[in-house]
């Protein structure tokens, strides 16, 4: 049996990993003057407190090649075929820099072979990615048809959220600040999505955080297509940026509407929150597009 692995950046509950023997790569971040991710750790309350409370404003860095081989070669005594389902290579250099480390592992060891698959998506739309391959794995299905069959459906995996404080997004580029100032002062919400090449973009805006909320919904039903008909005992993955309640608000919503049984809720991880900030909902499902 080939082992899975993935980045930090997926957003899956440590049971979940530990549960389906995957590894998980940490993408490290900076807060407050601390780096955070690899060898040291801060419980993700505390690093939206952080946030929240503090006005700490927290920064991230990719895996560099070394880094990626060395966490490779942690596992090669064990598994010598490993599946890669990587952060969106839209969203951050760490894909090409895996890929790199993959390569370089492949040509000194003839015996290992390492397929990486860009999963073009973030937080638990990867971890959706990394779900599907955890499924045809133990289904008996081998890596390489596996990988072709993420490869093939991959932007069929639909992300959509909405940010609570438009001044993170501004902090990345995403909006203008006179877009962030207006919209914090008429309480505008931005409703964005992963594209097709794995970018963050902006496609559309609510006022006020109810209707947001049911935004994200009414997007998953525009969007889903024949996925729900074929697929009403799929999963549904929720990230939240410290707001439970909303997710399962989220959750509730498409509960009601669609029939859908099984979710997946989790936190969004530093890596991302530090992007997206508190208060985000995030909605991830299978579609006909994104």
């Amino acid at each position: 049996m080939f082992k899975i692995i993935t980045d930090s950046t997926a957003d899956l509950p440590k049971e979940y990993l530990q549960e389906h023997d995957l590894g998980c790569m940490p993408v490290s971040y900076i807060l407050d003057g601390v780096t955070y991710g690899r060898d040291k750790e801060l419980d993700w309350k505390m690093f939206y407190k952080m946030m929240r409370e503090e006005g700490k404003m927290p920064t991230t860095s990719q895996i560099n090649p070394a880094e990626a081989k060395e966490y490779f070669e942690s596992y090669m005594k064990k598994d010598r075929e490993i599946l890669y389902l990587a952060f969106s290579s839209g969203l951050s250099g760490t894909c090409g820099n895996i890929r790199m480390a993959a390569d370089e592992i492949m040509e000194e060891h003839s015996d290992v072979k390492i397929i990486v698959v860009d999963s073009l998506g973030a937080s638990m739309g990867e971890g959706l990615f990394v779900h599907k391959a955890v499924k045809m794995r133990d289904a008996g299905k081998s890596m390489e048809e596996t990988a072709e069959w993420l490869e093939k459906h991959v932007l069929n995996f639909t992300h959509v959220f909405t940010v609570d404080d438009l001044f993170h997004l501004y902090r990345g580029g995403r909006v203008s600040r006179t877009a962030a100032v207006l919209g914090t002062m008429i309480s505008i919400k931005p409703k964005l999505h992963v594209d097709n090449e794995g970018h963050l973009i902006l496609i559309g805006k609510v006022r006020g955080r109810k209707k947001s909320l049911s935004a994200l919904v009414d997007y998953m039903e525009e969007k889903m297509g024949s996925w729900a008909d074929e697929n009403r005992d799929d999963y549904v993955f929720i990230s939240h940026g410290d707001v439970l309640e909303d997710a399962e608000y989220v959750r509730d919503l498409i509960r009601e509407r669609f029939g859908f049984r099984n979710f997946m809720i989790n936190h969004i991880g530093p890596t991302i929150g530090a992007h997206s900030g508190p208060g985000t909902i995030a909605l991830f499902f299978m579609g006909e597009s994104r």
